[in-house]
């Protein structure tokens, strides 16, 4: 029998619950594409995406999704025959990697597991040796599969002690909106976002984000597409230019009371320190569970562990059911596992924990995944939900 009569509870790490107040935003009537309202109301979306990433470069808006901006920031300073090094700590790392070897770029992969950060030292030895070959560094912020949180600070701190050229490109798509993220401050070349996930509104529109270093090495870069090419929308000599057509326009009005929610309402900082108290909870829960040897947080060090998403695996049980329990049962859509490593989707479950959340939400999902994992006897330690509210209330 299902006992989910009221609304389901979404704890995907994306796409991510989407307040009322955007999805109010959206429903309206198609407005003047050429001329009026619309090109101040993406101005204003512009201003505050920079303000979301921390930054004073251009921002440039595609429909698309993520895996589409990965292809983007490839194409604007890439070409084929070029070199990266692709530092990846999960299955979206090597997916971004795909897509440059896809597009003929020469691809140097470091992978550091799917536990733990990954070693920024090691990488500045590759820089060392290397003899100018290699035009860029590609790196993940927070791996969605994996629940991996990188170190980007570092990282730039590493390549510049070794004094090489080449551009930082990071992938913010499952972390931006959501944790700390610096991208003048770090030193960041290209950043790729997403809107679905810390910026709350449906999938479909996507970013690019690319300083003045970025700006020179896309001078000297051979554009194959006409739609990813970031320059004429970044300067458009007239507004449809922007998309290279016709602008998303809902998508535009949904971003924007997203984009005030978060900055002009919250304040970015308070966003990124509620994202942390409700993961330290969530971690609170998942740690006291994992007292009883089935279940554990993927990432064992607290310093790694994502503010967006938490993976949950299991070395000794299925937990298919549990993922069925939750949602037939209970109403609660959890993240599906992604394969990797040592371990198969079917050991795995992800605890989205980004965008429009708040306790009532974050303790209820909790409450429902014991509730599974007592319904199917799988053994797990007590006093999650007591560690999490104490987290919470502290």
């Amino acid at each position: 029998m299902s006992l989910s009569q009221g609304r389901d509870l979404f704890m995907t790490p994306g796409p991510s619950v989407i307040p009322d107040r955007v999805l109010n935003a959206m429903h309206r009537a198609a407005p003047n594409i050429y001329e009026g309202d619309l090109i101040e109301t993406t101005e204003g979306i512009l201003d505050n995406l920079r303000k979301v990433a921390r930054t004073t470069g251009d921002p440039t808006i595609y429909i698309s999704n993520g895996h589409g901006v990965w292809e983007a920031a490839l194409h604007n300073v890439l070409q084929a025959g070029d070199k990266v090094l692709c530092l990846t700590t999960g299955i979206f790392g090597n997916g971004w990697a795909n897509v440059a070897t896809a597009m003929g770029i020469e691809v140097q992969l470091m992978d550091f597991g799917t536990g733990s950060s990954f070693d920024a030292a090691e990488v500045a030895k590759i820089l060392r040796a290397d003899t100018g070959e290699i035009k860029a560094v590609l790196a993940t912020h927070t791996d969605t599969s994996s629940s991996v949180s990188n170190d980007i600070e570092a990282l730039r701190k590493a390549i510049d002690e070794t004094g090489h050229h080449a551009l930082l490109m990071v992938d913010c798509i499952a972390s931006l909106g959501c944790e700390p993220f610096e991208m003048d401050a770090w030193g960041v070349d290209v950043m790729v976002a997403g809107c679905q996930k810390g910026l709350m509104v449906p999938p479909g529109v996507a970013f690019t984000f690319h300083n003045n270093k970025a700006v020179q090495a896309s001078e000297n870069t051979k554009k194959t597409s006409p739609y990813w090419n970031w320059t004429p929308r970044t300067n458009p000599d007239i507004f449809y230019m922007r998309f290279n057509g016709t602008p998303p326009t809902h998508h535009l009005f949904g971003l924007d009371e997203a984009l005030k929610m978060l900055v002009d309402e919250e304040g970015i900082q308070n966003v990124w320190a509620r994202h942390s108290k409700q993961a330290r909870a969530v971690w609170a829960a998942v740690d006291k569970w994992a007292e009883a040897g089935a279940i554990r947080c993927n990432v064992s060090d607290i310093a790694d562990r994502s503010s967006a998403v938490t993976t949950v695996v299991s070395d000794t049980v299925d937990l298919t059911p549990l993922h069925r329990w939750c949602q037939d049962t209970a109403g609660l859509v959890l993240g599906l596992g992604i394969g990797f490593g040592d371990y198969e989707p079917h050991q795995i479950f992800r605890i989205g924990h980004m965008g429009h959340m708040n306790p009532v939400m974050l303790l209820g999902a909790l409450s429902t995944i014991e509730a599974g994992m007592a319904a199917l006897q799988i053994p797990h330690g007590e006093g999650a939900l007591t560690a999490a509210g104490r987290v919470l209330s502290s």
